[in-house]
């Protein structure tokens, strides 16, 4: 499918670039510091982490996405000397919760380390980790990176769920910047960034979903928002009614429109800065997102394809 190749190039030119930049998302000898940014440090690690997790395990080993997703995240689990800085990190603080979130989007990819899980599933037990006042939104996360990590399974998702800004359904109106990335990782969170398919989306949230995200997905693109229009693009590809096709189309022909020769997506703005070269913290999020959404659109349009393949009288397939 022609529109399917446009994405799929927009997924490798994006991760490409990644690859390219690898070395910046090293951690730094100050990844462990009391006074470290960790928005600078484990951040920037976690999101490739997350990412690679979900276009290896959308991808067959034979492609090069796979290849590239796959040695990104050696080189992520690296970088944690194979699980042992995030005992140090359990040790120094034991009620964050950004090691285990970090921590669980390597062991999506198998990547695991026993002695910080038993750790961390002590931690996990106490009163003060249980009752820790987060965001709605946030707390999904945290939920969703204890059962992958094998901590402990929770009852407390729908919850927590039922206490986000999608889950009540607002008027339509009222979405603006931040109940976007709001929406947009309670879809990442349910449906463990793409890996369960769209099922974990419960039938409500799909169907207001489909139809209230085309128009705000357009809302943003007008508006330059690359990085949030990818994030949006990545919730579409998640839910069981995909938009249609004329939608997903324009979108990323946008989408491709700004994306840096070099494979880089800008956060937001017009993108032109082809002199000096795209910088690395303000294009590493949307470019990953590109790579995310990319790869999450493609598998699902070429699934459509197979279906309707299969579907005609007289083809071949499993109903042939």
């Amino acid at each position: 499918m022609r529109e399917a190749r446009g994405t799929r190039q927009v997924a490798e030119d994006a991760l490409a670039w990644v690859c390219a930049h690898r070395a910046q998302f090293a951690l730094g000898e100050d990844a462990l510091a009391a006074d470290g940014q960790v928005n600078r440090s484990w951040k920037p690690l976690g999101e490739l982490a997350q990412v690679c997790a979900t276009v290896s395990r959308h991808t067959a080993p034979p492609d090069p996405l796979h290849t590239c997703a796959t040695d990104l995240m050696a080189f992520a689990w690296q970088q944690t000397d194979g699980g042992e800085l995030f005992v140090r990190l359990q040790r120094l603080e034991p009620f964050a919760t950004y090691p285990l979130e970090v921590y669980a989007a390597m062991a999506a990819a198998g990547l695991r380390h026993p002695g910080y899980e038993a750790a961390t599933a002590t931690v996990a037990r106490t009163r003060g980790w249980r009752l820790t006042e987060q965001e709605p939104t946030r707390r999904l996360g945290v939920l969703n990176a204890e059962t992958r990590s094998g901590i402990r399974e929770s009852d407390a998702m729908p919850q927590a769920l039922r206490r986000t800004w999608l889950a009540g359904l607002p008027e339509p109106w009222t979405f603006e910047e931040s109940s976007g990335y709001s929406l947009t990782h309670v879809v990442f969170h349910l449906t463990d960034w793409g890996r369960a398919g769209p099922d974990g989306v419960p039938p409500d949230l799909a169907d207001y979903l489909t139809d209230w995200l085309p128009p705000w997905l357009d809302t943003c693109l007008d508006a330059g928002m690359w990085d949030l229009g990818c994030e949006l693009l990545a919730v579409a590809a998640s839910l069981p009614l995909l938009p249609e096709l004329a939608v997903l189309q324009d979108a990323w022909a946008r989408i491709a429109a700004v994306q840096h020769p070099s494979g880089a997506v800008p956060e937001r703005g017009s993108g032109a800065d082809h002199d000096s070269g795209p910088d690395f913290f303000t294009h590493y999020h949307p470019t990953l997102m590109a790579a995310f959404a990319a790869t999450l659109t493609t598998g699902r349009l070429d699934d459509a394809a197979r279906a309707d393949t299969h579907q005609r009288p007289g083809g071949q397939g499993v109903l042939g």
